[in-house]
């Protein structure tokens, strides 16, 4: 059986903590398309979108997952219906199949970016 107590990873400026790890699964809060400096990169939602899964992958990997192992996503988009298309390709490129889960949707975001996704995986799900 494995522990089920929450190992948290990263810090944030935020109230909330950008990846719990509870058993052999990872909570990734949602990230946004920010480089190490924390500036926003990118000027469209496909540059964005890119940053964002890198930033993802980043939380995944200290907390012992992959890309592989996610097995659902949620992704905000606050102009869904003009960049659903240029976010849909880069995050095709970026996950293996099968792909995760999704539920993408167009709402408002607490900051001037073009997207936000958080991810939920299972370590070793990915084969």
């Amino acid at each position: 059986m494995s522990d089920r107590r929450k190992e948290p990873f990263g810090e944030a400026a935020a109230p909330l903590t950008p990846a719990l790890k509870v058993g052999d699964t990872v909570y990734v809060s949602g990230q946004v398309p920010t480089g190490p400096d924390g500036r926003i990169v990118g000027d469209d939602v496909k540059a964005q979108t890119r940053q964002v899964l890198e930033n993802l992958e980043a939380q995944l990997r200290a907390a012992g997952a992959t890309r592989a192992d996610v097995v659902k996503t949620l992704v905000v988009l606050p102009q869904v219906k003009r960049d659903f298309a240029a976010m849909n390709e880069a995050y095709a490129e970026f996950f293996p199949d099968p792909k995760p889960a999704r539920t993408t949707f167009g709402g408002e975001l607490a900051i001037d970016i073009l997207v936000e996704i958080e991810a939920v995986a299972v370590i070793g799900s990915g084969g």
